[in-house]
């Protein structure tokens, strides 16, 4: 009797190093939500499957380092200094969390007066920004991340990044808060648009939460 209560008062002392740190949070949305820009089975496989991997792979790239102890901003922010699989797997657990977020079934939602006004002042107009935005996803070289973030002068920029990579990481050249992002891996589009990432960059805007990112857009000015 005494060896299986040691056992099990072992067992509990080990569960508590052993529990995840990041978690996915539920989507916001039923997979076939978008339906007609990005299909269910992509949004099920996407977040099933590729987002649970980044967070379960991030948990274990950490285990028993001083990383389990830190936020995802602390390491990404040192990411430099850190093994590559927790690069990869702190920026993809990073990026797929805002992407879910950014994306919204709900039609036709629109910048707030403030973030349209400085779309409008960096870009020039809705359209040009679309087209930058788009133009920086197309003409990433294999996977990776076209990005709308707020420069630490608090102004908008337009970047891409490789593989997971953000522009919260210190190995990028452009840094800044993201507070739109869009995923240009295959898995993100391939089941529906094949090798048509042009096309999946047009649909994109159909299923924008553009009340998402003017309420990342507010927090990141306002930590400037």
């Amino acid at each position: 009797m005494k060896i299986l209560k040691i056992a099990a008062i072992t067992a509990v002392f080990a569960a508590q190093f052993t529990m995840a740190q990041f978690k996915q949070t539920p989507l916001p949305y039923a997979y076939n939500a978008l339906e007609g820009n990005i299909d269910a089975q992509t949004m099920e496989i996407h977040y099933s499957k590729h987002g649970a991997a980044y967070a379960a792979n991030l948990n274990k790239a950490i285990a028993g380092t001083p990383q389990e102890k830190e936020t995802l901003f602390q390491i990404l922010s040192n990411v430099s200094k850190l093994p590559a699989a927790v690069r990869n797997n702190a920026g993809g657990h990073y990026n797929h969390e805002l992407f879910w977020t950014v994306l919204t079934p709900q039609k036709n939602t629109q910048p707030s007066a403030k973030l349209a006004k400085a779309i409008n002042e960096t870009f020039g107009s809705m359209d040009a920004f679309k087209e930058k935005m788009s133009k920086a996803g197309a003409d990433r070289f294999g996977s990776g991340w076209a990005w709308l973030s707020v420069g630490k002068d608090g102004k908008l920029f337009v970047s891409s990044t490789p593989n997971q990579d953000n522009p919260l990481m210190d190995v990028v050249e452009e840094k800044g808060t993201p507070i739109f992002g869009i995923d240009v891996w295959e898995h993100a589009y391939y089941l529906k648009y094949q090798n048509k990432r042009a096309d999946y960059l047009t649909a994109i805007w159909n299923v924008t939460n553009w009340k998402e990112i003017s309420r990342r857009y507010d927090e990141a000015v306002s930590k400037k």
